[in-house]
């Protein structure tokens, strides 16, 4: 992470729903990281929230509960970008510039459009068309790096497919952007075992409240085995989480009392519980600060607004005469 200095990052988190302990652990603590050292630009992504929701008042709300939470979370706006995809309606242009030249079969490969899809959310133009979107997102702020997961690789090498094509057909005009796999990102289970996501209804959030986060922990899907049994801790999700919140000597000795027995699973549940809330109290006090000054939030998110679409009038700029579009205004 400190090898990664002086270059332009891009991402975006989606307003889909509560931002949840996966998200902080998979996304948002590394870019709150890599925001002292690069040019970070982070997005609120609700032009694609829109494919699977129509709901109006929870876009707007989940949109600014997800900015709220990365101010609470750390980001600095003197450091870095934030703001909102749609303050920025160029790259609703440029991904439509870009769908001229995207082959129908790379987005019919699309491993994210079939998996929605099997999920039972609707086929729509702008699930099917969401790679050209997100490529636009990165291409339109001359993006270099982009933070991923190894389960969203597919989706930037799409992105470097269309801008080859792009600049084949136009000349120089989008730079070619590099995927940034971190270490550090963690794919955190859910209490069902599963990859955690909204999607499956397993989440763990980050900002519900003490009641509420308890309920969470302890409904942490665990086998039969007796309290005085020993249990295999190498196949907890309760030992899973837990190291995203302990030192190493503190996961090891859970391990051991698991494999000692007498300690059962509703135990390790209580200290996972109490680790969880201990970790996001600080955020949370944070947090509560901002809901009582929304002007200073929509003030960070005007301002971001500002310099992402400065950057992306640029690159428009560029593009528009190099594809031939003829300007007048």
């Amino acid at each position: 992470m400190d090898a990664i200095k002086g270059r332009r990052i891009l991402s975006g988190i989606q307003p889909s729903g509560i931002l949840h302990i996966g998200n902080y652990f998979g996304a948002i603590r590394q870019h709150i990281q890599l925001q002292k050292d690069n040019e970070c630009y982070y997005f609120v992504a609700n032009y694609h929230a829109m494919t699977s929701s129509t709901d109006a008042e929870k876009l707007r709300e989940h949109s600014m509960m997800v900015a709220i939470d990365y101010l609470a979370l750390g980001f600095d706006p003197e450091e870095a970008v934030l703001f909102m995809q749609s303050d920025v309606p160029e790259v609703a242009e440029l991904a439509w510039m870009l769908s001229t030249l995207t082959p129908m079969g790379l987005l019919e490969r699309g491993h994210s459009y079939k998996d929605k899809v099997a999920k039972g959310i609707p086929a729509n133009h702008g699930l099917f068309a969401y790679p050209v979107l997100m490529a636009a997102d990165i291409l339109i702020y001359d993006a270099e790096l982009v933070p991923v997961g190894k389960d969203q690789k597919q989706h930037l090498e799409m992105t470097r497919d269309i801008a080859e094509k792009f600049n084949l057909a136009y000349g120089e005009t989008l730079v070619i952007p590099e995927e940034l796999i971190l270490p550090e990102v963690a794919v955190v289970p859910g209490v069902d075992g599963q990859k955690m996501s909204k999607s499956y209804d397993n989440t763990i959030e980050m900002f519900t409240s003490k009641k509420a986060l308890k309920k969470k922990v302890m409904s942490i899907v665990t086998d039969s085995t007796p309290l005085e049994e020993p249990k295999d801790p190498d196949n907890s999700v309760i030992v899973d989480i837990y190291k995203l919140f302990a030192t190493k000597e503190e996961v090891e000795e859970m391990r051991q009392k698991f494999l000692a027995g007498g300690y059962g699973y509703g135990h390790g549940k209580k200290e996972l519980f109490e680790r969880i809330y201990e970790y996001f109290e600080p955020h949370r006090q944070r947090r509560e600060e901002l809901e009582q000054n929304m002007d200073y939030v929509e003030g960070v998110l005007r301002k971001g607004a500002e310099k992402a679409r400065a950057k992306a009038t640029e690159v428009m700029d560029r593009a528009r005469d190099n594809v031939g579009l003829l300007r007048f205004l």
